[in-house]
């Protein structure tokens, strides 16, 4: 079960762990779309390192084992967050609320004051986990992402 005392920042030396989960996490999200060019199944090791520099994105760690994982970033004081993923046999455990809440918590202690996510319109189980954390839809795109935008309180 999820327990918010094994959730940590994430780093680079993550890449390899988050790599293998994120592919995991959105293999389902490719059939659901039924498509397999997805940029979270494309992306590079190399990549993800990178992007890992300057994040303020978590893990969440069952033991040693990463089995979860979510990046963000500050733009002004908008945090912008991405690539949630759970490893499929965590899923449904609490994994994805507790590392939502240690986001939102770096996101404020980096200043910001809004959050802000998207997912697919297909992504039926993502959009129930936002609107449940309190995220409301701010738009829809015409080729179906979903915008949530969360205010952050201190």
């Amino acid at each position: 079960m999820a327990d918010s005392s094994d959730i940590r920042p994430i780093t680079p030396d993550d890449a390899g762990e988050v790599l293998t989960v994120q592919r995991a996490a959105f293999a389902g999200e490719a059939l659901i779309y039924g498509d397999p060019d997805m940029p979270p199944l494309t992306q590079t090791l190399d990549e993800l390192a990178a992007e890992l520099v300057e994040n303020l994105g978590c893990v969440a760690l069952s033991g040693d084992r990463i089995v979860g994982a979510v990046r963000a970033r500050l733009d002004g004081d908008l945090l912008l967050i991405g690539r949630l993923a759970i490893a499929p046999d965590q899923q449904g455990e609490g994994w994805g609320t507790h590392l939502l809440a240690a986001v939102e918590h770096r996101g404020r202690e980096a200043g910001a004051t809004q959050a802000e996510l998207f997912t697919g319109a297909l992504s039926e189980a993502n959009q129930r986990l936002y609107e449940r954390e309190g995220y409301h839809r701010s738009e829809t795109t015409d080729d179906g992402e979903i915008f949530y935008r969360k205010t952050l309180t201190a």
